[in-house]
């Protein structure tokens, strides 16, 4: 049992049998998983007292959920992937460089952060990676691309090898805490490599895709997206909209320098909405703002056109392919690929 002096209850109260306040080891496994116990002592900081009890393990194991559903998303996207079909590095769209600059700038506290036994921090920094800037950002606006790009297409090309990239060094680094659950991923993602991820070393040369000026300028693109989908969800809360795919926002934007940022991107896939438009000057007074983003400002307007069968978007083009009357162009080209693929999409 978990009872020696350094080790608390939920309540900070030092544990014992008369006060039934004891947890288990067994019995945390045989319920939960080792991986289970091993997250929470990976998360707890040794230098104190480490508390344990029923709502503490509830929260690891809500960390560890979202851990393994990101691996298992990254699993079953890759299913199909080939290594032949790689995009390089510099012929990736902005996104996918942006992930990989995230990524090459873990390395280092990783790497640190196991060097001197800190494991508080390398569970901190893969969870918050993996939950706020993977799967709640880049996974979300990349569902679009990889569900209904065409086979031929680059971006999706693109996504798949940063998300092969993405998870050969999650796998990698997160093996020493979760090892169960890494081992057995592992041998469904590289099944002709290693036959355990504890054979393989730390993932080298990562720091190629440091790109300081694409992050600053993804900064302000992020902090825009903010104030859309702070928008959009006002709009979903009044039921103006269900899904942010009916809505066209119109962006105001005051600085001419945030204007040129936005110039070569396309918010409508930054903000997963089907339309956008943005317009230089000052906004409208019922436009929505955060304070924290001056100078930029939402009108969210409804999306105009029919809705396509397969990707949802609403837009003016579906139908144009008389072949493939319910999609946009887009997806009637994605269909008539997989269909001389042999494969239904």
């Amino acid at each position: 049992m978990l009872t020696h002096g350094f080790t608390l209850d939920e309540n900070g109260r030092k544990m014992s049998k008369s006060l039934g306040n004891t947890v288990e080891p067994q019995k945390v496994i045989k319920d939960s998983g080792a991986d289970i116990l091993r997250l929470w002592v990976c998360a707890t900081d040794y230098a104190d007292d480490q508390r344990i009890g029923p709502e503490i393990l509830k929260n690891t194991i809500e960390t560890y959920r979202k851990l393994r559903n990101s691996i298992r998303w990254m699993l079953g996207t890759l299913h199909h992937f080939k290594q032949a079909e790689k995009v390089a590095f510099g012929e990736m769209p902005e996104l996918e460089r942006l992930m990989l600059h995230e990524l090459a700038g873990h390395t280092e506290t990783i790497r640190k952060a196991y060097a001197a036994f800190d494991y508080k921090t390398v569970v901190a920094t893969l969870a918050a990676f993996m939950n706020s800037e993977l799967s709640a950002f880049y996974f979300d606006i990349r569902k679009d691309t990889l569900y209904c790009d065409p086979p031929s297409s680059v971006a999706r090309k693109a996504a798949l090898t940063t998300i092969d990239l993405l998870c050969d060094a999650i796998l990698k680094w997160l093996a020493p805490i979760l090892s169960f659950t890494t081992d057995e991923a592992w041998r469904m993602y590289r099944p002709n490599a290693e036959p355990s991820v504890h054979l393989t070393l730390f993932p080298e040369g990562l720091e190629q895709f440091r790109d300081d000026a694409l992050a600053a300028k993804w900064e302000t693109i992020r902090n825009v997206r903010r104030v859309v989908t702070g928008a959009l969800e006002l709009e979903r809360k009044d039921k103006t909209i269900g899904s942010s795919l009916e809505a066209s926002p119109v962006i105001y934007v005051a600085d001419r320098d945030t204007l040129a940022t936005l110039f070569d991107i396309d918010l409508a896939e930054v903000c997963i909405t089907s339309n956008y438009e943005v317009r230089e000057g000052e906004a409208p007074a019922n436009a929505f703002r955060l304070d924290a983003v001056p100078g930029v400002a939402v009108v969210v307007e409804k999306a105009v056109g029919k809705k396509c069968a397969r990707s949802w978007k609403i837009l003016p083009t579906v139908g144009e392919d008389p072949e493939y009357p319910d999609v946009s162009p887009r997806d009637a080209q994605a269909l008539r690929e997989w269909k001389a693929l042999g494969v239904t999409a």
